[in-house]
């Protein structure tokens, strides 16, 4: 009997295995499909971050005072601008705990 035990064992780790291993392969990523070319205006911008390596496009995502998510190529002088906006913006609302108008939508740190 002993035998069987083992092998029922074996099967279940086998199986939660096979499961997990499914449930990560079906987590979406959340990528840019395409960038857009236009300027964007760098008052408007509250944070963003880069996209994942996992994604085909090389791209920043800047996220906006409405929370909308623009999905930007990364090596255009407005966003390098807008990324120096959000770092200044940040540092400037953490010195004033987060208070006024121009830190809503700020993430704190």
């Amino acid at each position: 009997m002993a035998p069987w035990g083992d092998a029922k064992f074996l099967f279940c780790i086998l199986f939660i295995t096979f499961c997990c291993t499914m449930t990560v392969a079906e987590i979406p990523m959340d990528c840019c499909l395409s960038v857009g070319n236009k300027s964007i205006r760098a008052r408007w911008i509250v944070d963003y971050r880069e996209q994942d390596k996992g994604c085909s496009v090389a791209a920043i995502i800047l996220v906006t005072k409405l929370g909308r998510k623009l999905c930007v190529p990364p090596n255009k002088d407005c966003v390098q601008k807008a990324k120096d906006h959000v770092d200044k913006l940040r540092e400037n609302c953490k010195n004033n705990n987060y208070k006024g108008k121009r830190c809503a939508g700020v993430k704190r740190e």
